[in-house]
């Protein structure tokens, strides 16, 4: 499915313009939109600007969007990189998702000239689901981390992700014909979660890891880096992953410090379970993250008057391309996951309208080098500002103050 993909994307539209919004929107955005593409246009002449602004500058609390791209693969004529994102509180930061890119991107973002990235004020690092576009730096993160401050901490890097789906999903078949054998990887340990998958890196680059030990005297990742399994609380009707993937429910807290109160729901990614949004609370304001969702009541219910909600959002045109008629059936099952199981860009905008959120911003966009004229739909039925996302674009977070609080 990946190769259809990647055979596609070719005919793909041009690269995505910046921003794009309501008629207030623009107004209160204006100043960040000019600056953070004025200069040579290269990641750090772009961040820099756009922390001067004055959007951001007197913001304690702010989003920042690391990678912005969905989908795994490399999208022709795109620099955007992978899913993940930043809220960052004052001088502490919590990173969502793990996408292609972004150890780099949080570099450029919150430590350009540091080489102490992943020191104590990266506190700790949230994944939405276990599909590789989301997590295949995580890696990364770790493994490179250890060179760029996971060595110097005086506390745990905290992780914090699905845990074991425990069921199989089924394999897709067409209405009245037989599902198709298929192969199990890992049959011991099928639906592995974040802390088997931590605990399977490891394994991986042992030869890595021991040499770093014994050789550069770094200490065991295990002993920097904290990995909790997202427990889901019991849920009336919840039958099993197959069967009631999403089932009504209120949120719930996974992770409270002095900054942040982070809360969690299930959202509509199906077969894919579980699959987690998130909404982050401080004093400042609030930020949810859809991950990846079609239309899902308990993601309405978790950004109920929200200031952001960072929303992922496929174009339909794109997919009605992708998939012409006559389609096999692995190509049907890829299709129907990419319609169900995300959210069209006319969707988008009426989401955000039930939930009474200020700002819609789009990212995880599919296809990664969407156009602007394809994104604006998402408009369509929302009240308040549209932002389209761009790899490195920071937004304030409430009500700006007249000189930013660092602590």
């Amino acid at each position: 499915m990946c190769n259809l993909l990647n055979r596609a994307i070719q005919q793909a539209l041009t690269r995505r313009g910046f921003i794009a919004g309501s008629a207030a929107g623009a107004g209160v955005l204006g100043p960040m939109i000019c600056s953070a593409v004025a200069g040579d246009g290269s990641p750090d002449t772009r961040i820099q600007l756009a922390q001067s602004s004055g959007d951001v500058s007197n913001s304690r609390t702010r989003l920042i969007l690391l990678g912005t791209a969905g989908g795994p693969t490399w999208w022709p004529n795109s620099d955007q990189c992978g899913i993940s994102s930043v809220v960052a509180v004052g001088d502490a930061y919590y990173v969502v998702d793990c996408g292609e890119g972004v150890g780099k991107r949080l570099q450029q973002a919150i430590s350009p000239a540091s080489s102490r990235v992943m020191d104590d004020k990266v506190r700790a690092l949230f994944l939405t689901h276990l599909h590789s576009d989301h997590t295949v730096d995580y890696a990364n993160l770790l493994l490179f981390g250890l060179f760029v401050g996971l060595d110097r901490r005086s506390s745990p890097f905290k992780v914090f992700g699905p845990g074991r789906r425990g069921q199989m999903a089924p394999v897709f078949s067409l209405p009245g014909t037989p599902a198709p054998a298929v192969p199990i990887i890992n049959p011991d340990n099928p639906t592995p979660g974040i802390k088997d998958m931590t605990g399977y890196l490891y394994q991986a680059f042992a030869t890595d890891l021991n040499d770093r030990i014994r050789d550069n005297g770094k200490p065991n990742l295990e002993s920097v880096v904290e990995v909790h399994d997202i427990e889901i609380p019991p849920i009336a009707g919840f039958k099993s992953p197959n069967e009631t993937p999403f089932p009504p429910m209120a949120p719930f807290k996974i992770f409270e410090d002095d900054r942040v109160r982070v809360s969690a729901t299930l959202v509509n990614h199906a077969p894919v379970w579980p699959a987690f949004a998130y909404r982050f609370d401080t004093d400042d304001g609030s930020v949810v993250f859809s991950g990846d969702t079609g239309r899902c009541e308990n993601l309405i219910n978790l950004a109920k008057g929200a200031d952001i909600l960072v929303h992922e959002v496929i174009v339909t045109s794109f997919i009605t391309r992708l998939f012409p008629a006559s389609r096999s059936v692995a190509q049907e099952g890829l299709m129907q996951h990419l319609l169900n199981a995300h959210t069209q860009v006319e969707e988008v905008g009426a989401i955000a309208e039930a939930a009474g959120v200020k700002k819609l911003v789009l990212s995880h966009i599919v296809p990664g080098n969407a156009s602007r004229e394809q994104l604006l739909p998402a408009g369509k039925g929302f009240s308040g500002e549209l932002v389209i996302g761009r790899d490195l674009m920071q937004i304030g977070v409430g009500q700006a103050v007249a000189s930013a609080r660092k602590g």
